[in-house]
């Protein structure tokens, strides 16, 4: 099995002893064809389903199969508050996509390979023994889904332990202001400081996680890590919350379900379009401390 993503998702795939080979697009998405098509393959799998994969999909001409990704679904339930969402998680309704394969769900949830030299010593760097901690994500993608400095600082107050704050780069001055505002002396960042493996490393050898809707809430899914979940404008109803198979881990969700302005959008904002941004706001920071201390190993 070979696989094709962007560049910055490569590294998740690479070391997968599953996956033989990985192609990543480009600019130039005609020399990837070209790439592509001397690998003569059997079939093509689309979990995209968008304008790119269709151009790849002719200009490979073989067998396809692509995910439906039941887009007027999601657009129905933002628009006008009307679910016809399947009540399934997006893992097995990839799986769906290659079940005329032979592909079954297995029940043991996600993967996730650490490659040799990505491994965090975080006693000798943060001081803190593995699984003493907890970890907090804090930030995401979009900004509604996302809680606020002030909020995060309450948090690092209120679990009162050690705390690691993860995110990247572009989330830097915002783990500065939280360190500068809590009382937590214990709480240390490692916000922009590791790439997405060393990232990874340090959720693998956390307590507790307290994430948004991430990509990192996945990975603590795949190293079946117990999580607090604190949604903002997005919904677990979109399928995209933490997947652990048939195994019995233990995760909290926290979303404010009676707003009916929720969710108004399938990805996000970089502010609230109503302005008051109850969906996070509303949040009992107390309460989302105390599920994270309960979980402590």
């Amino acid at each position: 099995m070979h696989v094709l993503t962007k560049k910055s998702f490569a590294p998740i795939v690479e070391s997968n002893p599953h996956v033989a080979k990985v192609f990543t697009l480009t600019k130039y998405i005609g020399q990837v064809i070209e790439e592509l098509k001397s690998e003569n393959y059997d079939e093509i799998i689309d979990l995209h389903h968008n304008l790119r994969s269709q151009r790849i999909k002719l200009a490979l001409g073989i067998p396809a199969s692509s995910f439906s990704k039941l887009n007027i679904h999601k657009w129905m339930l933002v628009k006008f508050g009307i679910n016809r969402l399947p009540p399934i998680h997006i893992v097995d309704r990839y799986l769906a996509t290659v079940a005329h394969l032979g592909v079954k769900r297995d029940g043991q949830g996600l993967d996730f390979f650490l490659p040799p030299g990505k491994q965090v010593d975080v006693e000798k760097i943060f001081g803190f023994k593995p699984f003493s901690y907890t970890s907090i994500v804090i930030g995401a993608a979009h900004q509604t889904k996302c809680m606020t400095v002030e909020q995060i600082q309450h948090l690092c107050d209120e679990l009162n332990m050690p705390v690691i704050l993860m995110g990247g780069k572009e989330e830097i001055e915002k783990a500065n202001l939280i360190l500068s505002g809590s009382s937590n002396k214990q709480v240390k960042s490692a916000v922009g400081q590791f790439d997405i493996l060393q990232s990874a490393s340090i959720i693998e050898q956390s307590g507790p996680i307290i994430t948004h809707d991430t990509g990192m809430m996945h990975i603590a899914a795949a190293f079946r890590k117990p999580q607090v979940v604190v949604w903002g404008n997005t919904i677990p109803g979109f399928g995209m919350y933490p997947y652990y198979g048939d195994e019995n881990i233990k995760w909290v969700s926290f979303e404010q379900t009676e707003l009916k302005c929720r969710p108004c959008s399938k990805l996000g904002y970089d502010k609230c379009p109503k302005g008051h941004f109850k969906c996070m706001l509303q949040h009992d920071v107390a309460a989302i401390a105390s599920a994270a201390k309960s979980m402590t190993y």
